[in-house]
């Protein structure tokens, strides 16, 4: 797990290899290439929840931290501490924000964050951010900054269906060293909430259960760990 400025970790299975494209394919490919080529450049990533935007941007820094310096910094997190959290960041090469609306309407945060995104762009370096809207609609304090990212690179990104749900949930287990069965990613799409996160978790914990006890992760299985 590689560490980051400010202290924040990135998931250890958040790469490229491990999200499922589904219908996002223009959007992975463009952050990809940022994050391999160490192309300049900013691109925006718009979704609902559980749409694939944090994963997206912690294998760009993933990918990217292999050569060049990397940052991820969840401002729904950290956003309480400050706009001068943005200050040690002006030498990273790619920098990958999250959830900027938290800090969208604020101009000390703005103002910190154009800085930041002037000083990357003349050292050509690589920024990507994410909301759950594009930056045309947030209601943002400073013109200048809307206008720069409106003009980046926007992706609008869409939630798997339940098909597609099930298919990523076997990508997920395939990389984990095992074999989910159709019936029991249906199971926990039927009891559990239908979002990635939820269910990622819940396959993970699920996994290590499995482990522990020598079982296969079948339906009688999920119910009997499900019901202790």
């Amino acid at each position: 797990m590689r560490q980051l400025p400010l202290g924040v970790a990135l998931a250890d299975r958040a790469v490229f290899a491990s999200f499922f494209v589904g219908a996002n394919l223009e959007a992975v490919e463009h952050v990809r290439a940022l994050a391999d080529r160490g192309l300049a450049g900013v691109a925006w990533l718009a979704g609902p929840a559980g749409a694939g935007k944090t994963h997206l941007l912690q294998a760009v820094c993933a990918a990217a931290g292999a050569a060049r310096r990397a940052a991820y910094v969840p401002l729904g997190e950290l956003g309480a501490l400050g706009s001068g959290l943005l200050e040690g960041l002006r030498d990273i090469d790619c920098l990958c924000l999250d959830d900027v609306h938290v800090v969208v309407g604020n101009a000390q945060w703005e103002r910190a964050l154009f800085e930041l995104y002037c000083a990357l762009h003349e050292r050509g370096g690589s920024l990507i951010a994410s909301a759950p809207a594009p930056p045309a609609l947030l209601q943002w304090a400073l013109p200048d900054l809307s206008s720069r990212f409106a003009a980046s690179a926007v992706f609008q990104l869409r939630a798997l269906d339940e098909t597609e749900q099930r298919e990523a949930l076997r990508l997920r287990a395939h990389l984990r060293g095992f074999e989910l069965p159709e019936e029991t990613a249906r199971y926990m799409q039927r009891r559990f909430p239908r979002d990635m996160r939820t269910l990622y978790n819940l396959l993970d914990t699920l996994d290590t259960a499995a482990l522990v006890a020598q079982r296969r992760l079948t339906v009688p299985f999920i119910r009997s760990v499900l019901q202790e």
